[in-house]
Formats: structure tokens, sequence, C-alpha cells
């Protein structure tokens, strides 16, 4: 199984039968290397609504025929939409063919701007434990430190989780070590940073001051073979 990362909070997870993407926000984004046009995804998971997260889920998942797993009333909003969307909430799981998909907390926002300006309500944010193939992956989406971040950690065993570190919008390097520390992954891989010039941060001093796991910063196209 390959996990790759691809700019801002993009992962992409590869198996042998499924392909998987988090937060496909690519147009748009000038660190990405996919394409929207022709990326494969089976399934797609929404952290929340926010659209430098849902991005172009509506296109890949048309084209795709792909499965979205999304916060409760986001998936039922891409529902109307015409996607094959699952709806989930805060603590609840769900196992698919792929794999188990958890929601935590995670402390931000959650709405979706459409092109005409209308601002549509995405339900709660989220935090997504992925467990496939025998591995956790955690993706933190979008949030401030929190302590429930140690419960997570204790309770599941984490090979390798995605932390944002960009500050104004989420959790900042420093907070971002704290949780680090509590989540207590394997390998921690910063996102979320250098997007945009408010968020502009050193994910490589971040990483080199990661106390547990193995801090790991990955190059837009680069994975983890897990």
């Amino acid at each position: 199984m390959k996990v790759s990362y691809h700019g801002h909070s993009v992962v992409k997870v590869e198996t042998e039968n499924h392909s998987i993407l988090f937060d496909p926000f690519i147009n748009g984004n000038g660190g990405c290397d996919l394409d929207a046009s022709t990326v494969k995804a089976d399934v797609i998971l929404l952290t929340h609504a926010h659209n430098d997260h849902v991005g172009d889920t509506v296109e890949i998942a048309k084209r795709n025929n792909s499965l979205v797993v999304a916060p409760n009333e986001l998936a039922n909003y891409l529902g109307e939409k015409g996607l094959n969307a699952h709806p989930m909430h805060i603590g609840g799981s769900h196992e698919f063919d792929f794999g188990k998909v958890k929601f935590t907390q995670a402390f931000h926002g959650s709405s979706y701007t459409e092109e005409d300006g209308t601002v549509i309500y995405g339900g709660m944010p989220g935090g997504i434990l992925l467990t496939i193939e025998g591995k956790t992956i955690y993706h933190l989406g979008d949030t401030a430190l929190f302590t429930d971040l140690k419960m997570y950690g204790e309770m599941n065993d984490i090979d390798v989780a995605f932390v944002p570190i960009g500050d104004n919008f989420t959790m900042g390097p420093e907070d971002a070590l704290v949780a680090a520390d509590w989540i207590d992954a394997k390998i921690v891989v910063p996102v979320h940073y250098n997007t945009f010039p408010v968020i502009e941060q050193n994910p490589e001093d971040f990483s080199s001051k990661v106390r547990t796991g193995e801090g790991r910063v990955l190059k837009v196209g680069e994975g983890i073979e897990l």
C-alpha cells in the first residue's frame, strides 16, 4: 500500500484494489501535481466542507463514480448534486469494502461557498481515521490543538498521521508538535502549509523537532510504503 502527499491537505492511498483521495483540492492548488480531469479515485474522503478541501470532488466523483464519504450535511449536499455520498458524523465509524472509516473531532469551521457566493452549511468538521489492510492512517483535517487527540493516540495504533502546521487557520508548528506527541503515530507528516502566504511554514524545521515517532516531510507526489 502506498500513501502519498499532493500538496495542501491532499492525500492519496493506493492499494491493489482501491484508490482513495482525501480532500482533493487540485484546481487552484498551485502545489498539487494531480490533474482533476484524469486522476483515478473510487473513494473520496472529506474532512469538512471548506472549498480548499472539497476541491474537485464533484468532477472527480462523477467521472469515476466514486463513493464520497463526508460529514452528514456535506454528504447530503453532495448527494443532491448526484454523487454517491455516504453521510457520517463525529464519533461514528463504518466498515466499507475498502476499510474502516471513523470520524474524530476537529475544532474548525465547515461551510462550502458556491460560485454565486451562496454559503452552504457543511456540518461539523472532522478528522478521519482510516484503517485499511491492517494499517491505520489518521488525517486530522483542519483543527486546533485539543486534548482529546491524546485519547485518539491511546485508542489507536496509528501508522502515519497527517498533521496541519500552517497556523492562522489551524494549529501552527508549536501546537502541532504537542499534537504529534499525543497522537503517538509512527510517522508524522506535516500538511496544510505554504499553499497561501498566510500559512507559510518550514516543514523541515517542524519535522526535525517531532519527538514522538518519525517526522517526515513528503515532497509533492512523494509517498510512503506501508
